[in-house]
């Protein structure tokens, strides 16, 4: 016996195939959801990471850049002292700065020279004197020049010569010279006075200084 199928197969296997795909596209489209789920979420907790790190960053920049402010104020109140100590330093050591030039003239100025005025004014001493000759004035600049651990920059401003008359019959020719030194400050001249020799350091016969203008 023969069956014929009269149903419409056709339409029924389009149907069962569109139900297919229609539930494969609601698949897919929900694993689609669930992914851009995923990767949003993965992103929103790396910008909150990121967030927090930023404000960590901020709150230590800020909490070093006080520490730097406190430093930058310390070294100033640093600072501070250490030029108020230089300058009690300073005052306590220019008291002794009139001996020390005194001694110093003493030791450097050679035989025949004679000191008739001395002025100083700030760091800068001069002198104004009689010597028997040009030499010896030459050899008083040499010796503040290179001898003296207080006194530097010696600097002739004028020497010229006339007849001194020592008694009615006696008469001798002496220059009258005049200069400046510079008076070095306490603290140098402690320092250059410790690296001189002994040698450097040995008196030499000198005359009075007679005299201060």
């Amino acid at each position: 016996m023969i069956l014929v199928n009269l149903l419409p197969h056709r339409e029924a296997a389009r149907k069962r195939r569109r139900e297919a795909f229609f539930v494969a596209l609601g698949i897919a489209a929900l694993m689609g959801g669930l992914i851009c789920g995923a990767v949003y979420s993965w992103y929103q907790a790396q910008i909150s990471g990121q967030q927090g790190k930023n404000l960590f960053l901020k709150t230590e920049i800020t909490r070093l850049e006080n520490q730097i402010k406190e430093i930058a104020g310390l070294q100033q109140e640093i600072a501070a002292l250490r030029a108020r100590q230089n300058a009690v330093e300073d005052l306590q050591g220019n008291r002794n700065l009139p001996v020390y030039l005194l001694d110093e003239l003493v030791r450097q100025l050679p035989d025949g020279v004679y000191l008739t005025s001395m002025k100083q004014d700030n760091q800068v001493v001069s002198l104004t004197g009689i010597a028997q000759s040009n030499e010896r004035v030459s050899e008083l600049l040499r010796n503040l020049s290179n001898n003296s651990p207080w006194l530097t920059r010696p600097e002739l401003i004028e020497i010229t010569g006339r007849a001194l008359a020592l008694s009615p019959r006696d008469q001798r020719r002496v220059s009258n010279f005049s200069m400046r030194v510079a008076l070095k400050r306490a603290t140098d001249g402690q320092k250059a006075g410790a690296a001189a020799s002994p040698a450097a350091g040995k008196p030499t016969p000198a005359a009075s200084a007679a005299g201060k203008g």
